[in-house]
């Protein structure tokens, strides 16, 4: 009798993912399973059928060859595996708790540890040295694998021992209903090895808190909320395992100086009212030094002078941006009876020129006087 093809078996497409296979072997597996179905000898067939339509389907390699060859392309023996229940449903039984194990928090990774935890250090840096770039030494402290026992947690002279309740495997099986579930092992809890004679330096966990100098090599350019990843520098993992990662946060300082924004810098310029009116240079400051800035007759305070590529150099593009100066006019202050007398006097003689003096201000007027009418109609 010649056998149906898997992809019907499962009802699924020819095309379906790795997910749809999983879903649809789940739904058969839970409605033809023998343990739902004690007297049923057909819900049995189907829930055998199912199972070798996936264990070929599900595996790259075979489903390839099934793809090409149809069930000739499969090894028998593989496709097969198991294909008598026996008292306890023998292979069934494993695939069928694998599958399912997910849903009652199992899984078939027994033993492994995972790697060690990821750190964050937040490393404060000036301005100059974010925009220039700095090699920094920081010293963190962490969780590392300890030197006594070489990380293993026993005694040195001594090593762990595979945990009899699981084998090893970290997860013990039981059986529920028609379930069969996985979960962690509780006396090795996981781990698949017990610890007879601890390693007295750390208690048998296999790791010390320690602290440990690093250097860490700022590029120039750098900004707040920036990254910098020192793979394998986090918590060394528990029983050898891979270490994690430490990420440097980076964080600039308030400068007394310069605003950033992005790849720019601004800075607010005090302009003395006579500069301001007449004009002149002024010497302003930058990251790389002092540069002139010509103020031109008639300046405006909240004027904006743009110094290019004065600014900060950017970590990816390598572009660099500018330096906005903002005009900041000052009145003087403390003024001599001779300086008040004078700017009475410039101010009457500016007076009877009307707005040709201070176009701003005749503007806002005619504006203001605009408004006023209106209100009254």
């Amino acid at each position: 009798m010649s056998k149906q093809d898997y992809y019907e078996v499962l009802g699924v497409n020819r095309n379906a993912s790795e997910a749809e296979l999983k879903k649809a072997y789940r739904r058969l597996a839970m409605k033809h399973h023998p343990d739902r179905n004690p007297d049923d000898k057909n819900a049995e067939a189907s829930f055998k059928e199912a199972k070798e339509a996936y264990e070929v389907l599900a595996d790259g390699q075979k489903r390839a060859a099934y793809d090409q060859f149809g069930h000739a392309g499969v090894d028998n023996s593989a496709a097969s595996g198991g294909s008598g229940f026996g008292g306890g449903f023998g292979g069934a039984g494993d695939i069928f708790g694998d599958i399912f194990g997910d849903i009652f928090g199992g899984g078939g990774g027994g033993g492994r540890q995972a790697r060690g935890s990821d750190l964050r250090y937040n490393l404060e840096l000036s301005l100059e040295d974010a925009v220039k770039g700095k090699e920094v030494r920081i010293r963190v402290p962490a969780l590392r694998a300890c030197d006594s026992c070489s990380g293993s947690g026993a005694k040195p002279g001594t090593q762990p021992k595979t945990c009899g309740g699981c084998g090893g495997r970290g997860q013990v099986r039981m059986q529920q209903g028609f379930f069969s579930v996985q979960q962690t092992c509780p006396q090795c809890r996981g781990a698949g090895e017990v610890i007879s004679d601890p390693c007295r330096k750390c208690s048998g966990s296999g790791r010390v808190e320690e602290s440990r100098t690093l250097s860490v090599k700022v590029p120039a350019g750098v900004d707040s909320g920036d990254q910098i990843r020192l793979a394998g520098e986090g918590e060394s993992g528990p029983k050898g395992a891979p270490s994690g990662d430490l990420y440097v946060q980076i964080n600039i300082k308030t400068h007394p100086i310069f605003k950033r924004d992005g790849d720019n810098l601004y800075c607010d310029l005090p302009v003395s009212f006579t500069t301001a009116a007449l004009g002149g240079e002024l010497e302003v400051p930058t990251l790389d030094g002092r540069a002139t800035l010509k103020i031109p007759e008639g300046t405006q305070s909240e004027r904006l002078f743009r110094l290019r590529r004065k600014g900060v150099k950017n970590v990816r593009s390598g572009a660099t941006g500018d330096l906005f100066c903002r005009v900041s006019i000052e009145t003087p202050v403390n003024l001599t009876p001779k300086q008040k007398e004078l700017l009475g006097e410039f101010q009457k003689i500016t007076s009877e020129g009307g707005h040709k003096h201070s176009p701003r201000s005749g503007k806002w007027t005619d504006r203001l006087k605009s408004f006023l009418d209106d209100l009254v109609t």
